[in-house]
């Protein structure tokens, strides 16, 4: 069975990879790292937290799962699938050769469609030529905030189907994005008991930015204490668009 995906623009989650570390503030208050604490709790040897001095704050050791990769293999149903919500498939301690074995799981079941998320969008645009991408591929990064727009730079160089840009948690304005070669668009605020607020004014933006480049925009929710607190819709409107190709 799929597991199923509670995560508005996705249909189910498939994790080859788990843990991960800090990389940027947008990182700070991990989800995947609280419910790793709580899965480990529930007695999940899947999920290992560590006090890797190498990290700049409590992570997760990055670990990998050989024996979840046939499992997309097993769904007769097409669906729409997010790789490693627990982790980042392009964090430095993930082989090229595990990346590769991944990118043949998503290749041999075309029925799916699978969205890979980065924040390590260098190492992303600089091993990308390695690979051979299958055109069910999405390809994404992180941007909570301006300084971090560069990674849209990188996620340009890579050859992916679909290109997309998670603006999640939104920590501040992104400004006049440079959205050219962009199919897709994500912006939420932040959830959880230290969620840091979004102004109505970034995601308004993000959204006129989308309209204007004909990019495909999806609010995912304004956050709060929890994912559903403060709602989805955007001046009165609910923003569930997805890229073209996902009606292909």
């Amino acid at each position: 069975m799929a597991d199923k995906s509670a995560i508005e623009w996705t249909e189910a989650t498939w994790n080859p990879t788990t843990g991960c570390d800090r990389t940027s503030p947008g990182c700070d208050n991990c989800y995947a790292l609280t419910l790793s604490k709580r899965l480990k709790a529930m007695g999940s040897s899947k999920y290992q937290l560590d006090g890797d001095p190498r990290t700049s704050g409590p992570g997760f050791r990055l670990t990998l799962h050989p024996s979840s990769l046939d499992i997309p293999r097993r769904w007769s149903a097409p669906r729409l699938v997010f790789v490693n919500s627990m982790s980042d498939l392009f964090h430095e301690d993930v082989p090229l050769e595990f990346i590769k074995q991944v990118f043949d799981v998503i290749r041999e079941t075309p029925q799916h469609k699978y969205q890979v998320l980065t924040k390590r969008a260098q190492r992303l645009s600089r091993i990308a030529g390695e690979f051979d991408w299958p055109p069910n591929l999405w390809m994404g990064v992180s941007v909570e905030s301006r300084r971090y727009a560069f990674r849209i730079d990188h996620l340009r160089k890579v050859p992916a189907a679909v290109r997309f840009v998670s603006a999640e948690p939104l920590l501040g304005p992104l400004g006049a994005l440079d959205l050219e070669g962009i199919q897709w668009l994500i912006a939420g605020g932040e959830s959880g008991a230290n969620a840091r607020p979004m102004e109505p004014a970034w995601a308004t933006e993000l959204r006129d930015t989308c309209t204007s480049a004909g990019v495909a925009f999806f609010f995912k929710q304004w956050g709060g204490r929890t994912p559903k607190a403060g709602g989805r819709e955007l001046e009165g409107e609910v923003w569930d668009q997805l890229p073209e190709e996902a009606a292909a």
